[in-house]
Parts: structure tokens; C-alpha cells; sequence
């Protein structure tokens, strides 16, 4: 197989940067410029993408959160999510295990996301859902959809006796995007105070705070 046969779809983004970079050195050695900044350019891109996703959980990071916010149109919902008592998860089971539910929380809340939503970790056990361009029923659909996929997932197959719920504060409405983030969180309190397992916004007619689960 020659250096320029396509890549397996097994190899991880690290995997990848490394023969690429390997590649492009071997050419070089054999003056094959072209093929070798070809390579590189790849690499490149493999690395710049890399830096916008978070290493544990293959989600966006907190750095492409704050990239793409201030781009978004005006009417921007922004779901804020928040593991419900994560420290007990590790103090309970360890770090290992609470590291697996952070991987599967991520993706479970990106099943179902509307065409250019997504999902970033915002910090520790946080996760941000941003959804553009999606009326207000249609946000509070998607961040219930999520709050159910965690509370129904079968997590006792990880460990016998774990049980994993998620709060949701949901910010929907007009403003720039770093202020419905700040809402939403806001708003994950108030999810929090009611009990946790719950999504938590404002009611479109009376502004009041409405805090919604099973």
C-alpha cells in the first residue's frame, strides 16, 4: 500500500497526526514536496480540530463553545446540563467509572440534536446543548428528549446500582448567545432547587419559571 492509499477509519485523531507527520518526512527525504506539504496540511488539520474537542468524552470543548456563541443568530436556544450528585458517582464507584458515564452522558445528549445543534462539555460534569434556528416547544422537546435518554439509560450494566440523572437549565429567546448561556444557567439552578432530574425554563406568557420532568 503506497503512503497516499486512504487511511483506515479504525485510526484515532492522535494515530492519524503521527503518519501523517511520518509521511510527510518521508517524502521530504525523497524531495516529493508536494506530497509532503500535502501531508502536512493534513496533519494540520487533524491537530486544529483536535484543539476544539474535548479529549475525554470526543464532545466540543468549552474552546469551541466560546468560538461559535458570539457567531450565532439572535434567537438561540442554549440548554445548560448538570450530572445530578456526580461527586457521590465517584466517591461511590471511582474516577474510572465516573470518567465512562461522562463518555456515555455526552452521547447519549448528542442522539436526536437537530441539524446544527451540538454538544460541548462546558466543565467538569456540565455539558451545553446548543440549538439554533429552533422555536421555544421545540427546545424544551429536545431538552426533556435528553433528560429522559439519561434517567432511562440501563447504567446498572456499568455497575450494579448506579443510577445517573441529568438537571437542565434551558435559555430560549432573543439575545446573543453568551447571554442565553448565562440564563441557562440561571435557569439549572432553579432545576436543581426543584429536586433535580428536571429541565427548567421560562413560560413564553407569564415569565414565570417552569420546572418540568416525568
Amino acid at each position: 500500500m503506497s503512503a497516499d492509499d486512504e487511511l483506515g477509519t479504525g485510526e484515532t485523531a492522535p494515530d492519524l497526526l503521527t503518519l501523517h507527520e511520518s509521511i510527510a518526512d518521508l517524502f521530504a527525504t525523497r524531495g516529493d514536496w508536494r506530497r509532503a506539504y500535502r501531508h502536512l496540511r493534513s496533519a494540520l488539520d487533524i491537530a486544529r480540530a483536535g484543539s476544539l474537542r474535548d479529549p475525554l468524552t470526543s464532545s466540543y470543548n468549552r474552546r469551541y463553545l466560546d468560538q461559535r456563541l458570539p457567531e450565532l443568530p439572535a434567537a438561540v436556544a442554549v440548554a445548560l446540563v448538570d450530572l445530578d450528585r456526580f461527586k457521590s458517582v465517584n466517591d461511590t464507584y471511582g474516577h474510572l467509572l465516573g470518567d465512562r458515564v461522562l463518555c456515555r452522558v455526552a452521547d447519549l445528549l448528542q442522539e436526536g440534536l437537530p441539524a446544527d445543534a451540538f454538544c460541548a462539555r462546558y466543565g467538569g460534569e456540565e455539558f451545553a446543548l446548543v440549538l439554533p434556528g429552533i422555536d421555544h416547544r421545540g427546545a424544551v422537546r429536545v431538552a426533556d428528549a435528553a433528560r429522559l435518554r439519561v434517567a432511562r439509560h440501563p447504567w446498572s450494566e456499568l455497575r450494579p446500582g448506579l443510577r445517573v440523572t441529568i438537571s437542565v437549565g434551558l435559555a430560549h429567546g432573543t439575545g446573543s448567545g453568551p447571554r442565553q448561556l448565562h440564563r441557562a444557567d440561571n435557569l439549572l439552578y432553579a432545576a436543581k432547587r426543584a429536586g433535580r432530574n428536571k429541565v427548567a425554563f421560562h413560560d413564553r406568557e407569564t415569565a414565570q419559571v417552569i420546572t418540568h420532568s416525568e
